[in-house]
């Protein structure tokens, strides 16, 4: 089985922290976004992963590095693939077109999701999806008698359904979806002025193959600071009971609140840390307070108060009480 992750997008409401990293490699206690979510689907896959295409924009060869890391981590191997104008959905999966081929999952890397089954390869297809209060801003399902999806709507103008598709697929046969696929862009077939993955999945749905839904138990949203800080949130609690603290940190006269992650050769002195805080690779902090926060690596908090916070790496962040989001090699003094 292949993974294809398309990532190529600019994560303008993440700013100012995708100036200078990708959104999917953000991290999140402690782990890249796409990191958690090409584990978590290997950890729901029945089949050995094979592959993971990763089709992203010009993010540079140390980014490139950190991707094709991920995917060996699953032991997999990893491609690269680019796709150079935004145009649309189904364009970015067909960009990984040559790996197209046999069972496949699409992920789009811009969320995280807890589900409790394990994938059942035989299926014709599988589209996860998420009840949701405001279905007008993403593509939807319909679903007949028989718990098969009966349509496919890219962002609907009208009530029709609140099942979100959430940007995970599983398809049986990827050569079918790559014929599909070209059929758009051939015939240059676009709605909302791009080629949508939903135009496809509704082509082959009427050619006779039957698509489940697969509901998640939880979605988690990372599209803008709030919405990653309460995912970082989550994420710490599900996966960890306790706090996740390096043996290489250095604690002095501190209290950690779990759950928490605490990265390599992070120093710690005279402060209170947590709950629900994740600290970066050599980032330090003195006779601070941090709650609910994303420190990335290398940055320097002290004499601060910091909650409900996204800040970046190598920042400096001193005598301040305040919710932040700073990017990179930012500093806030006072």
């Amino acid at each position: 089985m292949n993974i294809i992750v398309p990532m190529a997008g600019m994560g303008k409401r993440m700013r100012p922290h995708t100036l200078t990293v990708p959104k999917p490699l953000i991290p999140v206690a402690g782990k890249p976004i796409v990191q958690h979510l090409v584990e978590d689907i290997a950890a729901m896959c029945t089949e050995t992963i094979d592959e993971v295409a990763f089709v992203i924009g010009d993010f540079g060869k140390e980014t490139e590095a950190k991707l094709l890391a991920i995917a060996e981590g699953i032991g997999a191997k990893g491609k690269i693939f680019y796709q150079e104008e935004a145009l649309g959905t189904a364009h970015a999966v067909h960009c990984a077109k040559e790996c197209l081929h046999g069972n496949i999952i699409v992920a789009f890397a811009d969320t995280i999701f807890r589900a409790d089954f394990k994938l059942d390869a035989s299926k014709d297809g599988v589209i996860w999806v998420n009840q949701v209060a405001n279905p007008e801003q993403f593509g939807v399902i319909k679903l007949d008698a028989n718990n098969h999806i009966l349509e496919f709507i890219e962002k609907p103008s009208t009530f029709i359904s609140d099942l979100a598709i959430i940007g995970i697929y599983y398809f049986k046969d990827g050569d079918n979806l790559c014929k599909e696929i070209e059929y758009l862009i051939d015939n240059d077939i676009k709605d909302k002025g791009e080629y949508q993955l939903t135009n496809a999945l509704e082509n082959m749905k009427n050619k006779g193959l039957n698509f489940e839904p697969g509901k998640v138990t939880e979605w988690l949203d990372c599209g803008n600071k709030n919405a990653t800080v309460h995912t970082n949130q989550r994420v710490l609690e599900i996966k960890e009971s306790a706090a996740q603290i390096d043996a290489s940190a250095s604690l002095t006269n501190s209290t950690i609140i779990p759950p928490v992650f605490i990265g390599k050769n992070v120093s710690i002195t005279d402060s209170v840390v947590g709950p629900h805080v994740s600290l970066g690779e050599g980032s330090s902090v003195e006779r601070s307070l941090l709650s609910n926060s994303i420190i990335q690596q290398h940055a320097k908090i002290s004499n601060a108060h910091v909650s409900n916070s996204m800040i970046g790496n190598h920042s400096i962040v001193e005598g301040k009480a305040d919710e932040l989001s700073i990017s990179d090699y930012s500093s806030i003094t006072t």
